[in-house]
């Protein structure tokens, strides 16, 4: 039997189950059902989600030759005081209930610092465990960077040093998506539009300080649509935005923290175009696609960490 260290994460939008053994990490996931043309979902309907599929996103999951050392989940969206989401009880929950079956320890993260996990065990940087960095997380429920140094409990320990001031990113390419037509959640649907584009965008965002403002975009690309621009050319647009928005929060942020190694995690990081223009610009570092995306996976890796210490 291999030790196993088996983690759970129920966020707004994906189940996910995920079991960190031998240096690999098996994950199973899956979206939450969102009827055509709405934008999300309301709380009440994401946790009866969850508790519908969860069991089927666990059997997904091989664990026939795992001995399960320690149970692990994402508790809330972020560390700090008063994050809440009631989403994530469920995940939580089901792991209390396999820690007290199993009689293994149980240990509590949050959904962001699953994903910083994630992205620096993906990337295979996990030397930044041991030293502080500069950590994106951009998604449709966050966009932050957060200062991240190491944690002898938790791991790590993260500090918001720069954020939005109205709209997610995920949450503004998912407007734009429904704008063209697309189907919700958009984030790859837009990508996919995007690259059927032939220009040459160069946007100016807003940025106030280290933090951004993109509530502005969502408006540019609906006067672009009714001016007749192309949904390729509009999609194209929304991206390049973001894009130059993450790179000038990134080097507001080293003038103000100095050189730093800097991490991008979250949904939107998955996207092709954002990412190369962002390695063009700064010296960066991503987590593989499959770990962008919410998952246990980063969490599983933390409650290995964990236990070991």
């Amino acid at each position: 039997m291999n030790k196993a260290y088996l983690a759970f994460d129920t966020s707004n939008y994906t189940t996910s189950a995920a079991v960190y053994s031998g240096g690999e990490i098996l994950q199973s996931k899956k979206l939450l059902p969102v009827k055509k043309g709405q934008a999300g979902l309301r709380q009440s309907d994401a946790v009866f989600h969850h508790t519908a599929q969860l069991h089927t996103v666990l059997d997904a999951l091989d664990l026939s030759d795992c001995k399960i050392e320690a149970v692990g989940a994402s508790f809330t969206p972020r560390s700090e005081e008063g994050s809440y989401m009631p989403c994530f009880t469920v995940g939580s929950s089901s792991a209390h209930i396999a820690s007290k079956l199993l009689g293994v320890p149980l240990y509590s993260f949050s959904h962001q610092q699953g994903h910083i996990a994630a992205a620096v065990y993906s990337s295979g940087r996990n030397d930044l465990l041991n030293r502080t960095f500069i950590a994106f997380h951009i998604s449709g429920g966050t966009t932050e960077a957060v200062l991240v140094s190491p944690n002898e409990e938790k791991i790590i320990s993260t500090q918001i040093i720069a954020q939005t001031l109205d709209l997610n990113a995920g949450q503004t390419v998912d407007r734009v998506g429904l704008m063209l037509g697309l189907d919700f959640p958009c984030g790859a649907l837009l990508e996919q539009l995007a690259l059927k584009s032939e220009k040459d965008y160069n946007p100016k965002p807003t940025l106030k300080g280290c933090n951004c403002c993109l509530s502005g975009l969502e408006n540019k690309c609906r006067k672009m649509l009714d001016d007749g621009v192309s949904g390729e050319d509009v999609a194209l647009f929304c991206l390049k935005y973001i894009e130059k928005t993450l790179i000038s929060m990134s080097r507001e942020l080293i003038k103000e923290y100095g050189s730093q190694p800097i991490l991008f995690a979250g949904g939107v990081m998955s996207n092709s175009i954002i990412k190369e223009g962002l390695s063009r610009e700064i010296d960066c570092c991503f987590a593989k696609p499959e770990f962008s995306c919410d998952n246990a996976a980063g969490v599983a890796y933390l409650t290995y960490l964990a236990h070991q210490r």
